[in-house]
């Protein structure tokens, strides 16, 4: 069970209170769905008459890896090693951790430049290293801007879109000074030429670099990582070391499935037909090879990802955090990641999470979905991410976690739902009742039990028959 230190997942309703009455917030998500639309993703899928099939495919990749993940373990471990390379088999959070300190220590590292890695998130790797004394360096802007605000990544894949220009220009303001950058910028070229300048002197300075993984190919033993700006191929090429720290499912068996992969995953993401970069790292720096790190380490790390395997949660592994869920979904767009208080945010994070750290802290997470479908609908392996959210909301209601009075109205609605009888007439006095509530204009403006629902918007009152009196009439039994 990975740790809580840091969660507030639990809080996850004053959360959201909180992120619907900030401003800055509200524009940040605006922004976001301006920018990673469903007719963005839409457009990068038009072109791809294949594309369906492909999901299919993808998810068949992923199934069959999952279903011989022990194999594909081994066989990676194999050429990893023949490869000139290193695996670190760590069952939890903190044998990752001691097992980055100890490479580190033994090369002598003072600062460490990593590229984006959720796992370091996940395993609180940068206030581990800070603390041990090693100056950990985002490189990515987006990881780069939250880092200095002292925050956790609010999207997989644009962690500080909750940033508005001026919050990023205060932070580089107040803390560039100390390298001689003294003079306030306001205009995005000249924010991101002082932050390349300054990040150019510490990838040359690190002596470790590290970068997350988005797959692992058992058939060569290398590591991939997908993104938008150059910063990783700079953090794994320079440094004394190149540590990937990745977890158990980012495998996959063959450079042909990863190629499936990638024609799936920008197109879900970004509506992009690929990123602008997709590097692929084999072993460390060979005889005659103009760069590259001189040692190659890969962390694997499972952190109950080998429960999740075992259980009826598995199809959660399929993920390759391509962002598209949270992308689309109405809970996200109102109130953000952070909200969710912990790494993984969107529906992802609302099934991932309670596994990782455990349902009593993140037993909110699954009821942040509408359950409209739209998540599982663009999912490029077809995770059944209502389906699960279903099944944790079932465990929670068994465990006696939710509150009291959640608990009493939904013991009252199935008692209700299971007497047809009972619910036929309930729901007919129920329609009479709330239209005569709405008057001539067949609006509610206020409702009893509904007030989160009528204190932003009316409720259209019901007019006419109940469906089940039309079935009826209609002689459809």
């Amino acid at each position: 069970m990975a740790s809580v230190s840091g969660s507030t997942a639990h809080a996850f309703r004053a959360n959201t209170r909180a992120a619907i009455a900030s401003p800055e917030l509200q524009a940040g998500l605006a922004r976001l769905q301006q920018g990673l639309t469903a007719e963005r993703r839409m457009r990068g899928v038009v072109k791809l008459p294949e594309f369906e099939r492909l999901r299919d495919a993808a998810r068949d990749i992923k199934n069959h890896t999952l279903a011989h993940l022990d194999h594909y373990l081994a066989a990676y471990e194999r050429a990893v090693v023949a490869g000139g390379g290193h695996v670190h088999w760590c069952e939890t959070a903190a044998d990752a951790r001691q097992t980055i300190l100890a490479i580190c220590r033994r090369l002598g590292a003072a600062t460490v430049t990593k590229g984006k890695t959720m796992i370091a998130e996940e395993i609180d790797l940068n206030e581990f290293l800070a603390a041990e004394g090693i100056e950990p360096i985002e490189t990515d802007l987006g990881e780069y801007i939250v880092q200095l605000a002292g925050e956790r990544p609010s999207h997989i894949i644009a962690p500080a879109v909750h940033k508005s220009k001026d919050q990023v220009s205060d932070l580089f303001f107040h803390h560039h000074q100390k390298y001689g950058k003294t003079r306030r910028l306001t205009e995005p070229p000249e924010m991101i030429d002082e932050v390349r300048g300054i990040l150019r002197d510490r990838f040359l300075d690190a002596d470790v670099g590290i970068t997350g993984a988005n797959f692992l190919v058992a058939e060569t033993g290398s590591s991939l990582i997908v993104t938008n700006e150059g910063n990783g191929d700079l953090t794994q090429t320079l440094p004394k070391a190149h540590i990937v720290l990745a977890t158990l499912e980012k495998l996959v068996p063959t450079l042909e499935d990863v190629a499936t992969l990638l024609r799936v995953l920008a197109r879900s993401g970004t509506g992009q037909e690929f990123s602008a970069y997709t590097t692929v790292s084999t072993g460390p720096r060979r005889e005659g090879d103009a760069d590259g790190p001189g040692e190659y380490h890969v962390v694997l790390l499972d952190n109950g990802r080998s429960r999740m395997l075992a259980g009826e949660f598995r199809e959660m592994l399929r993920c390759i955090r391509c962002g598209a869920c949270m992308n689309q979904c109405p809970v996200f767009a109102h109130v953000g990641g952070h909200a969710y208080g912990w790494v993984y945010v969107g529906p992802m994070g609302a099934v991932l999470t309670p596994h990782l750290i455990g349902l009593e802290e993140a037993h909110h997470l699954p009821s942040a979905s509408t359950f409209c479908g739209a998540c599982e609908s663009v999912c490029p392996v077809k995770i059944p991410l209502p389906a699960l959210m279903r099944h944790l909301r079932e465990a929670a209601f068994e465990a006696r976690l939710p509150p009291a009075a959640e608990r009493s109205a939904l013991g009252l609605w199935r008692f209700a739902a299971t007497r047809p009888g009972l619910w036929r007439l309930l729901g007919a006095a129920g329609a009479r009742l709330l239209a005569r509530m709405g008057g001539a204009q067949a609006r509610l403006r206020r409702l009893p039990l509904a007030g989160g629902w009528t204190s932003g918007r009316d409720l259209p009152a019901p007019e006419g028959e109940t469906f089940h009196t039309l079935w009826r009439q209609r002689g459809r039994r």
